[in-house]
């Protein structure tokens, strides 16, 4: 996960095989990672991703987040999605740190 914004905001986010199921954690570490940041995958890249969330993860609270989705890990590999993680709830558009899922 790399910051993005200048808020210094990176981490990592790493993904596990649940048989069907995929867990995701994110880990950021900085101080201003405080309060509620909504995160998701969305398709795409860092560079280029479409605006609308494809699957929704649990907000980022105080650097950390885990979050189960209900789709194969094998349909997330391949450079087709990344995870954004988002100022705020009331600040969507803005994005802290993405990371772009290989």
């Amino acid at each position: 996960m790399m910051s993005q914004s200048h808020s210094g905001e990176q981490g990592t986010a790493t993904l596990t095989d649940l048989n069907g199921r995929t867990r995701v954690v994110i880990h950021l570490l900085h101080e201003n990672t405080t309060g509620n940041q909504p995160a998701h995958i969305h398709a795409g890249t860092c560079a280029k991703s479409n605006p609308a969330p494809k699957y929704p993860l649990k907000n980022v609270v105080l650097g950390d987040s885990n979050t189960i989705v209900d789709v194969p890990i094998t349909s997330l590999l391949g450079g087709r999605f990344a995870i954004n993680v988002h100022e705020s709830a009331k600040d969507l558009n803005r994005y802290v740190s993405c990371g772009n899922i290989p």
